[in-house]
């Protein structure tokens, strides 16, 4: 099966995850997967990931979900933006707001991987990866 969008994939395998109510989910690591990660626990969205290497060699992304009090997923819903084929860019002024600001948008940027507040900060836009929320 050849994999024409990793980053759907990272995320479709996480939303579904966390409908089964997994504690973990591993994926295929990449730099550009490890970043969104990153940015999804230093939003709140998941309790931790690491990276790990399989019997052969492969590494992969094992990602710790995070559910509230009531076992619902932090995670409500997490959405790719910019496909392959149609790649979404945003100017630092224009980064779309999630559900009024409830959401967080995933960007890539010069700056690397950043949420929107932080790419606000650094006064960057970039490539709209996912939003979360």
């Amino acid at each position: 099966m050849s994999m024409t969008d990793p980053v759907a994939d990272l995320l479709t395998r996480i939303r579904n995850a966390c409908m089964e109510k997994h504690d973990k989910v591993e994926v295929p690591a990449s730099r550009l997967k490890a970043n969104i990660v990153k940015v999804l626990k230093e939003e709140g969205y998941i309790k931790n990931f690491r990276i790990v290497r399989d019997e052969v060699g492969h590494v992969a992304l094992k990602i710790y979900l995070k559910y509230d009090d009531n076992g619902a997923s932090v995670i409500r819903g997490i959405k790719r933006v910019s496909k392959p084929g149609v790649r979404k860019y945003t100017g630092i002024a224009d980064v779309p707001k999630v559900l009024g600001g409830v959401g967080t948008t995933i960007l890539s940027t010069s700056k690397g991987v950043l949420a929107s507040q932080k790419a606000a900060q650094n006064k960057v836009g970039g490539e709209i990866l996912c939003e979360v929320w």
